[in-house]
């Protein structure tokens, strides 16, 4: 079966995959849109077990000191990549965490038994 642009296009917007891989997906299932789109999730999967295991590396500490300096929150967030922790958007996640930790009063956080 010939596979034409149209066909890429709707799995690529039915599954926000890139555009190769849909394309492979619909030769190897002969244009069937169903087991395309069941190729395209199974090989999703196994891309983030792939990553499951990856160390994040890298990352930022942030602090907050809320006015008064009545409340304190020091969090580290961590990435796999240098160029995520130097984006300004994950500098503003990292910052936002700590301002909620501070909206939440916690007295402590520790690994063992969360938040008290």
């Amino acid at each position: 079966m010939e596979i034409n642009a149209g066909m890429v296009k709707e799995l690529r917007e039915k599954s926000k995959a890139g555009m190769m891989d849909c394309k492979k997906a619909l030769i190897e299932s002969n244009g069937d849109m169903k087991k395309a789109e069941e190729l395209l999730k199974e090989k999703g999967l196994a891309e983030a077990s792939k990553k499951a295991f990856r160390a994040a590396k890298e990352g930022l500490v942030d602090s907050y000191i809320h006015p008064g300096s009545r409340i304190g929150v020091l969090v580290e967030v961590n990435c796999e990549t240098d160029f995520v922790a130097r984006n300004e958007i994950f500098k503003n996640l990292v910052h936002n965490i700590a301002l909620h930790i501070a909206a939440a009063a916690p007295l402590y956080v520790s690994k063992e038994t969360g938040i008290k």
